[in-house]
């Protein structure tokens, strides 16, 4: 496999129309993959003093194979799009192509000048990276440790609504079916945003929804990230994958979820809520359980909460999915 390397965004512009090509069929394959996440992470969220690098691998014939984008920052090597923002991260590449990939690429970043320590995030717990990577650390005299760094509750869906609820809990089951009955008869609507909608209105209308929520998630919401927002549902709009889904009352929104609807899986980004709207009609719950209804009518095999183990995603009846953070050092 020959393997180019590529500094700076450059690699955004060359590579515009392989990237998702290689993406949709890559061992890792999420939003998080796509050309469209990894140019507006870095555009708008990398680090003041960082360097990005892409290594690229092509087969004999010249068929872009693999490729590796990170960031070199204070001697440490990081994926593109590490740490806050990005739910999945990996090397994009097939999974017929993984290992000579790697192993073509690793001497090509042992030779990459100025870092001591690669640590390489979010990582999932079915990735072949993390059996790839140990071995290869070895040969070439490097230490390795890999760690949990954090959990992605999963459910596995049914083919029918009745038959999920039946798998919950019997409080929470009961529950949920009030809190159905109570919305609809405030007559509650879903909202979901469609691909011929003003999406820049309806993303600020999300993050106004998401800034309301905690003040966490208000100060966690800088300019950066709300640009990364607004890029990402262009592009999903664009392409079918943007799930953006609202409870509304009189009008007046009132929860909001960001989600991905994304090779057979709904992946829910982020949550908004007005806690002032409407309160007693749970409806930041309501909207969850109208979403896991909606990827069940609509075929989906997974609703992925991504990262975080909030105690309610539990409640929804998810199990964990970990991913994991592998760490090299010289």
């Amino acid at each position: 496999m020959n393997i180019q390397h590529l500094i700076g965004e450059v690699a955004f512009t060359q590579l515009a129309t392989e990237w998702d090509i290689l993406a949709r069929t890559s061992v890792t394959n999420t939003p998080f993959q796509r050309l469209a996440y990894q140019r507006s992470w870095w555009t708008h969220l990398h680090p003041a003093e960082a360097t990005l690098h892409t290594f690229v691998g092509r087969d004999q014939a010249g068929r872009l194979a693999g490729l590796l984008c990170i960031y070199l920052v204070d001697g440490i090597i990081y994926f593109n799009g590490c740490v806050e923002e990005t739910d999945y991260l990996d090397v994009i590449a097939r999974a017929d192509v993984i290992r000579p990939f790697w192993k073509a690429v690793f001497p090509h970043l042992l030779n990459l000048p100025g870092w001591h320590a690669l640590n390489l995030c979010n990582v999932p717990q079915a990735s072949p990276t993390r059996g790839l990577l140990p071995v290869l650390a070895q040969q070439h005299g490097l230490s390795f440790r890999e760690s949990v760094h954090e959990v992605c509750p999963v459910i596995d869906l049914p083919n029918d609504f009745d038959l999920y609820l039946e798998s919950l809990d019997a409080r929470q089951k009961r529950e949920i079916r009030r809190k159905l009955r109570r919305a609809e008869g405030a007559e509650a609507k879903l909202v979901i945003v469609r691909q011929e909608d003003d999406v820049t209105t309806a993303v600020d209308e999300f993050l106004n929804l998401l800034r309301k929520s905690t003040l966490a998630k208000r100060d966690w919401l800088n300019n950066g990230r709300r640009a990364v927002f607004h890029d990402t549902a262009k592009a999903a709009q664009a392409d079918g994958t943007l799930l953006l889904m609202f409870m509304e009352v009189d009008g007046k929104k009132a929860s909001g979820l960001f989600n991905f609807d994304y090779n057979g899986q709904v992946l829910v980004y982020n949550s908004g809520l007005d806690p002032e709207a409407f309160g007693t009609l749970s409806l930041g719950e309501v909207l969850t359980a109208k979403a896991i209804e909606w990827a069940i009518v609509n075929g989906r095999s997974t609703f992925d909460f991504l990262r975080g183990s909030e105690a309610y995603k539990y409640r929804f009846g998810a199990r964990d999915t970990m991913i994991y953070k592998l760490h090299i050092g010289r």
